[in-house]
């Protein structure tokens, strides 16, 4: 029987593994930290849940194939629970939009906010369901291993100007600011900016419009520990608390995993999870390869990283839905001051989460969760002392909220605590603290992005938001089934 391993037990991770252990394949699945998730990590302080991110699950009929493939039902181990609206947009004017998929409810928010920009809309909708088509259906779930593969796509990728950006696709469309800021802000939640990420990207409002917006009860690493109990029902080996340290190869072959506590293994296939910078720069660091790549990925762009504030309330708020965007007085000012400039901007734009309103369990009785995010320039770019900026920053952020939508939050805080981009860093391997790896820009994108199966050493692969198709639950899931496509055909 051949063997398989997987480092890292993030989504890509946990899919690949499944996938491979369906397959028939022993799969061992080793992860650093204590629990499964990779950054869909959890707390549990102070009776109160806080899931470190992503909040947002959609295309969940990729997420039931795992569970079908053996013929097992996910319902067994995550109860999905729909989200509605999927987001409330508020803008500093008092504006007010909340966009979902209920088709009479979004149009009439367009009729109140956008009024002139209805038909507009709806040509967006169709361009939206053109580039979902094209961009995710036929190329999210395939290996871009060599140029000739980009080449193949070039001529859909140029029907759709995939050069052009996200913002500015939607604005040839609508008009109304409020309704552009709304209709492109979606590549933040992928680490990309509205102003610059590939107009490709247009197809989440498509995948969302079609599969909704959803949340695990109990919380998103929920998902993960279903999708952990799936693999080991399936006979699969997950061994947790064991960082790797190297991959040892022989030639163009990698051979055994070593981790920290002197664990060492041989497998007939080897790929890697976690961040693309790490997997290269130090687990593969024996060998040229690792050191070439780690070179070669020192010139592209990393995402941005992010500030995140985690706080439990007294009371609960119906009034907040479980998607908050609080957007500042400046949007494309502000993306250039992330993306571009790397600096720490006065203002700022707030994701807000508040899971309770959907799943009371995520908090003690009469009490509520939430966590507001803030993007902020990596470490590369913005290279400042967090230990010290953190608690403004913090504070801050609080304040936001609280003359926004809480008028007494200070009063009201049981429980708080802040991660920054050492702590992705630190906690993840991730290079500069980014927190969606690469940045989703055209020319880091499909063969021009990591390679689901290494170039040189010809039985290690990639999985995860590094290598194609990208970052976010559906990205990374996508990347899983290409790369265990690739893994299954060289273990014959």
């Amino acid at each position: 029987m051949k063997k398989a391993c997987v480092i890292g037990a993030g989504f890509g991770g946990l899919s690949l593994a499944i996938r491979l252990q369906t397959s028939g394949i022993e799969t061992t699945l080793v992860e650093a930290r204590d629990k499964v998730g990779g950054r869909a990590y959890v707390w549990e302080r102070d009776g109160f849940t806080f899931d470190a991110g992503p909040t947002v699950i959609t295309d969940p009929d990729a997420l039931r194939e795992l569970w079908t493939l053996s013929s097992q039902d996910m319902a067994d181990d995550v109860d999905l629970m729909p989200v509605m609206p999927f987001y409330r947009l508020n803008w500093t004017d008092g504006v007010t939009f909340d966009y979902s998929n209920d088709e009479v409810a979004l149009r009439r928010e367009i009729a109140r906010v956008a009024p002139r920009d209805a038909a507009g809309y709806d040509e967006f909708v169709r361009y939206a369901a053109g580039v979902y088509q094209e961009g995710y259906v036929k190329l999210g779930h395939e290996a871009f291993l060599d140029f000739s593969s980009m080449v193949k796509a070039a001529p859909a990728l140029a029907r759709y100007q995939a050069w052009r950006s996200v913002y500015s696709m939607v604005s040839h469309y609508v008009k109304d600011e409020h309704l552009r800021q709304a209709l492109s802000f979606h590549t933040l939640l992928v680490g990309g900016n509205p102003m610059t990420t590939s107009a490709i990207y247009a197809l989440i409002h498509k995948l969302e419009k079609d599969g909704g917006v959803w949340w695990a009860r109990g919380g998103t690493n929920k998902l993960a520990q279903g999708m952990a109990r799936l693999f080991e029902r399936l006979g699969g080996t997950l061994r947790l608390g064991e960082k790797v340290v190297q991959i040892h190869t022989l030639g163009d072959q990698v051979t055994e995993v070593e981790t920290e506590s002197g664990w060492k293994q041989r497998f007939d296939a080897i790929a890697s999870n976690g961040d693309i910078m790490h997997t290269y720069r130090e687990l593969l660091s024996g060998n040229q390869r690792g050191q070439d790549m780690a070179h070669k990925l020192k010139k592209k762009r990393f995402s941005p990283s992010l500030f995140v504030v985690h706080f439990g309330l007294e009371g609960t708020w119906p009034g907040i839905p479980h998607h908050t965007i609080l957007f500042g007085p400046r949007y494309k000012g502000l993306l250039d001051d992330i993306f571009e400039h790397g600096v720490l901007p006065r203002d700022f734009s707030i994701y807000l989460h508040h899971p309770t309103v959907t799943d009371p369990s995520m908090a003690p009785a009469g009490k509520s969760t939430f966590y507001a995010l803030v993007p902020v320039a990596n470490m590369g770019k913005l290279p400042i002392d967090w230990a010290e900026v953190g608690p403004i920053l913090e504070k801050r952020i609080l304040a936001e909220v609280g003359r926004r939508l809480i008028p007494d939050i200070d009063d009201r805080i049981v429980t708080s605590f802040r991660y920054a981009p050492p702590d992705f860093e630190s906690d993840l391997g991730a290079y500069n603290g980014n927190g969606f790896s690469l940045e989703p820009l055209l020319t880091q994108s499909a063969y021009f992005r990591g390679h689901n199966r290494d170039d040189k050493l010809k039985n290690f692969y990639l999985v995860g938001a590094g290598c194609h198709p990208g970052a976010g639950i559906p990205g990374v899931v996508g990347s899983a089934k290409a790369t265990a496509k690739l893994m299954l055909e060289g273990l014959k």
